[in-house]
């Protein structure tokens, strides 16, 4: 590797010159300027010569972050869900791209990142603080893989400080609500109550109640096995199985949520015997009339038609999983059975995702040690010899 320092006849600036070579051998002259004096111009050299020589030199390439967050979609597809993927791409094509995709990626500098935070922050399209904590996520993990491809020298993503997102407190209904809307359901919707009666009284996602088959039952125990999800991909049903082992478990099953599969099976019959040969059965406890798969659309809709009609408080259908978990605490249900039913990895994160519910239970644990207390000192007091009489007062 050849290197020297000269200036420009005229000029005062400084500037060397370095003849490298990459992995083909193919030379490759750069001009680096801007020094003032000959003495900074050779630290610089030396000091560009050591980040050669030890690998942390990237040569400059003219990709953009559009075309290089294009690229690394396309290499993501295979190795993440289909909707993880999908939710990757809407804030890569409509908030990344739009902003800061015209940027020479290894020109990207912290600032124009920080900036770019603040300006999703702002305006009538703001996003959330949590929005805007996803996409910083996200193009640290794509920015890294540019670190290791040799396009970037570091991840600048490191120097930035994102937005606080506060955590999120699901809003949850009372028994008195919950029950309301689902006898509401059953009067209005009948077809859709037991899928609604599993949500409340299991806490499964939604994904995982529309994956459910009748061979997951188990009648005896009255406990259901939760073993895949389903969603809909181009219109088609497309079954997998859940990412871990404390996800695949087993749910008992209250009363209530066996009426409900009961009534399924029963209204499945009926279907089967309308539709004769054309029924589309496959073996899933949550079917349309013609026995196909429902779907996460339909539910849904059915779930956005309902919602504004019953007179109780609004909330995502995935608050039914909340809704179930803060119900379950509330009575005293000991946080790590709540956490198997949920299919959470610890109890850690049913403990944080619930803690706006601790408050209330940790009163009502105090107010009955202190019921405890009282009682066994008051116990304690009547058993004793003499006590009341008058002798010994």
């Amino acid at each position: 590797m050849r290197g020297h320092v000269t200036r420009k006849p005229g000029s005062k600036k400084w500037y060397f010159v370095l003849d490298m070579y990459d992995e083909s051998g193919k030379r490759h002259r750069k001009w680096f300027s801007g020094f003032n004096t000959r003495k900074e111009a050779e630290k610089a050299l030396a000091a560009k010569i050591h980040e050669i020589e030890t690998g942390s030199y990237v040569m400059p390439t003219k990709e953009t972050v559009e075309t290089y967050m294009t690229r690394w979609l396309e290499d993501k597809q295979p190795q993440v869900r289909y909707h993880t993927h999908r939710k990757y791409a809407w804030l890569v094509n409509n908030h990344i791209i739009p902003r800061i995709g015209h940027i020479e990626l290894a020109k990207l500098k912290p600032a124009q990142l920080q900036t770019f935070y603040t300006r999703l922050l702002e305006g009538e399209d703001a996003l959330s603080p949590r929005s805007v904590v996803h996409i910083h996520r996200l193009l640290h993990e794509a920015l890294d893989r540019a670190v290791k491809w040799g396009l970037m020298s570091r991840n600048v993503v490191d120097a930035v400080d994102p937005p606080k997102a506060d955590r999120y407190q699901a809003n949850v209904w009372t028994p008195e609500q919950a029950m309301h809307f689902l006898d509401e359901v059953r009067r209005r919707e009948s077809r859709y109550w037991p899928a609604f009666v599993l949500a409340v009284m299991t806490g499964m996602r939604q994904s995982e109640l529309l994956g459910l088959k009748w061979t997951d039952v188990d009648w005896e125990h009255a406990q259901v096995s939760v073993q895949r999800t389903l969603n809909y991909i181009d219109r088609q049903p497309v079954f997998r199985d859940l990412k871990t082992d404390r996800s695949r478990r087993n749910v008992a099953l209250s009363d209530l949520a066996i009426e409900a599969l009961r009534y399924q099976r029963a209204l499945q019959a009926e279907d089967r015997l309308f539709y004769g040969s054309s029924w589309e059965g496959t073996d899933t406890i949550l079917s349309t009339a013609s026995g196909a798969p429902l779907s996460q659309n339909t539910l849904n809709t059915v779930w956005q038609r309902l919602l504004p009609t019953i007179d109780v408080p609004k909330i995502r259908f995935h608050d039914l999983r909340h809704t179930h978990a803060s119900l379950l605490l509330q009575q005293g249900v000991h946080p790590k059975i709540v956490s198997e039913r949920l299919g959470h990895a610890t109890v850690q994160i049913t403990l944080d995702t619930y803690s706006h519910v601790l408050p209330g239970m940790q009163k009502s644990a105090a107010n009955q040690l202190d019921q405890v207390l009282r009682s066994t000192r008051n116990s304690a007091r009547k058993s004793a010899p003499g006590t009341g009489s008058v002798e010994n007062r």
